[in-house]
């Protein structure tokens, strides 16, 4: 095996602490061609279809490439923008955001960026970037907040198989959830809060995550778990009871059990209850995307309405809000701990304005 090495490395290069922030991913372009390499990359990849691989590459390879491109990039064309894919340009403001907030408060010796687990930017190429500008400790941060073998352990996968190819690997830190965070369920409260102070409220909120197979969960993936409390914990901290919040999953594929219940059927049992206004939020989806846009802003409401509903709201994702950001920030401060030091103009700087403010 051949050892990578950095071309341009040199011994008197000054170290420095790398932040990596990452998301799933999306195509390079709503086009058939850009969707079946993305979907063959991200189909491809054992932690998400946990098939004996050669029944699944007969599967993928000669039906679900064959056909789901198509309508995938369809779907794409719907949501796409001047700045591309939204969940890119969602992640690309929420790196600089968190980097503006990192080097103004430890100085320009951390480097933060962004990369996706699958398409562009790739975490290869990233973090490749990263290790040329001489990081030598590298803390990775997937926004997903809630874990999952999926995405979570996938993330790692990638990270792991790239330095195995490295002759030399920085320190490394992991963070595999933040589903129970306080910044992070007050983000999320403060952002339903504030759809109330201009919409008021509906007969229920739903949270809506993104399913996975059942089996999953009966295997020990804390997946299920995880989000179930999350929703318990903004419900608390909003001071909804029981009766006015839902809990269901999302984007299902394929005929097995997913988790229960399922967000569509349950949107559209509900004017059949009673339940004639809803508003839904996403607190696994850290950026809007496909997911939350076309299915649960139009794919969804259209299900609700077509019921006998008669209000639909669906709640955007926090995206790079400021106190999504904050929440982020603090997360990354904890389990940056003993890597950092605030250089001493800083420092110095600080106690001469809290001096001043005093005055």
């Amino acid at each position: 095996m051949k050892y990578q090495g950095n071309p341009s490395f040199s011994h008197s290069q000054r170290d420095k602490v790398g932040v990596l922030v990452t998301n799933l991913g999306t195509p390079d372009a709503p086009k058939k061609a850009e969707l079946r390499r993305y979907l063959k990359e991200f189909l491809s990849d054992p932690r998400v279809v946990e098939v004996p691989r050669l029944i699944w590459w007969m599967i993928l390879n000669f039906v679900i490439l064959n056909i789901r491109p198509s309508r995938s990039a369809k779907a794409y064309s719907g949501v796409w923008t001047e700045r591309g894919s939204p969940l890119l340009f969602h992640t690309e403001d929420q790196a600089n955001a968190i980097r503006e907030k990192l080097v103004s408060e430890y100085g320009d010796h951390i480097v933060v960026e962004f990369a996706m687990r699958y398409g562009s930017p790739s975490i290869n190429s990233v973090v490749d970037k990263m290790q040329q500008q001489g990081v030598r400790k590298l803390l990775v941060l997937p926004l997903y907040p809630q874990y999952c073998a999926s995405t979570t352990a996938s993330t790692f996968d990638a990270v792991a198989q790239h330095f195995m190819k490295k002759r030399w690997m920085p320190e490394l830190r992991f963070i595999t959830h933040y589903h129970d965070n306080d910044g992070y369920i007050e983000a999320v409260s403060e952002k339903i809060r504030e759809h109330w102070k201009v919409n008021g409220k509906a007969n229920k909120l739903v949270f809506s995550y993104h399913g996975i197979p059942k089996r999953y969960l009966l295997k020990g993936d804390p997946y299920h778990c995880e989000c179930h409390k999350t929703s318990r914990l903004i419900a608390e901290n909003l001071g909804l009871n029981k009766n006015e919040y839902f809990t269901s999953f999302q984007s299902r594929f394929g005929r097995e059990e997913w988790l229960t219940p399922y967000t569509d059927e349950s949107l559209k049992s509900f004017p059949a209850q009673g339940v004639k206004s809803v508003q839904v939020v996403c607190p696994g989806f850290s950026a809007d995307c496909l997911e939350t846009i076309e299915e649960i802003g139009e794919e969804n409401r259209d299900y609700f309405l077509e019921a006998g509903g008669e209000r639909y709201e669906y709640i955007d994702a926090l995206n790079a809000d400021a106190q999504h950001i904050e929440a982020l920030h603090h997360i990354l401060v904890d389990n940056l701990s003993g890597w950092l030091s605030v250089p001493e103009d800083t420092t110095q700087r600080s106690v001469l304005s809290k001096a001043m403010g005093a005055g």
